[in-house]
């Protein structure tokens, strides 16, 4: 499987924007149009111990599953 940067860029803005929920979600939503399913599925294991600790982002995972 090619390598996409798109998906580090993604992660990167996803930890700078966690501080705002609000754009958190926003980003998230834009993660879940521009990334692969395979990206996605690698995501959703990324957010899941991202937010451990961070209960405000909890409620948006939703938008990946």
């Amino acid at each position: 499987m090619p390598y996409r940067m798109i998906y580090d860029y993604t992660k990167l803005v996803l930890e700078k924007v966690s501080i705002d929920p609000i754009l958190f979600c926003k980003e998230l939503r834009k993660a879940n149009k521009n990334l692969l399913p395979s990206e996605i599925e690698q995501l959703k294991t990324w957010l899941e111990n991202f937010t451990n600790g961070r209960p405000e982002l909890k409620p948006f995972l939703s938008i990946v599953n």
